[in-house]
């Protein structure tokens, strides 16, 4: 899964990586947890355009808010059928920009797990597959919302955990973002597990097991 994300690039960096305007408020974030606001990139006629959303989906059917906290990842082998998802496939799929992510480790013989940050090994802003919706509440006011698509671990990730968001190459970004592609299998050929050799990861602090923890202190690796 993916519980946790960084995102500390700058908006100048992010502008010129996703070719889109940036959000001017974005701040640095060490720790981004569920249910906060983060910034996705989708498509809105000719351009890319970035948009505040809550990170946990809630569809546009929902009585209320609560679904979000079991929607923050959708699984890559279920998302084209899953109720909670299955339209945001196919009509209102997103990139979620971030510098890493972090993932914790079962150790053997351990009271605690080991948390890991995972990044990509040339530090490029990477993109999460996304899925963005629209909910309105009984009083007509709108939230819009995401989740970030999960598939299984890569040769190297399996050691830490089993899971890991869906990263899509850069030359994939206008196939995913298209309204218009509406064709499931050449969505689906995108969900795969991110080449091993272009990632890295080191273990960092417990600090992180609470979101409270938002600091660069967060990426020190600890021996």
């Amino acid at each position: 899964m993916c519980g946790r994300f960084v995102l500390y690039s700058d908006s100048i960096t992010l502008a010129k990586r996703f070719e889109t305007e940036m959000l001017t408020e974005l701040r640095p974030s060490y720790n981004i947890a569920p249910s906060q606001t983060i910034p996705i990139v989708r498509q809105e006629g000719e351009k890319r355009v970035v948009v505040p959303v809550k990170w946990g989906l809630i569809p546009s059917w929902a009585k209320d808010t609560k679904i979000s906290y079991s929607t923050i990842n959708a699984r890559a082998e279920t998302v084209e059928t899953k109720p909670a998802f299955r339209s945001a496939f196919k009509h209102r799929r997103c990139l979620v920009p971030a510098d890493g992510w972090y993932e914790w480790q079962v150790l053997e013989n351990a009271d605690h797990k080991q948390p890991w940050f995972i990044t990509q090994k040339d530090r490029e802003p990477l993109a999460f597959a996304g899925l963005w919706e629209q909910w309105r509440n009984p009083e007509g006011e709108s939230l819009e919302s995401c989740s970030i698509i999960v598939t299984e671990a890569n040769a190297f990730m399996k050691s830490i955990h089993n899971r890991m968001p869906v990263i899509l190459a850069e030359d994939t970004w206008d196939t995913w973002l298209s309204p218009t592609n509406k064709e499931p299998q050449a969505l689906q050929d995108l969900l795969i597990p991110y080449p091993k050799n272009d990632i890295s990861a080191w273990p960092v602090s417990t600090l992180v097991n609470s979101p409270k923890h938002n600091s660069p202190e967060c990426l020190i690796e600890q021996s």
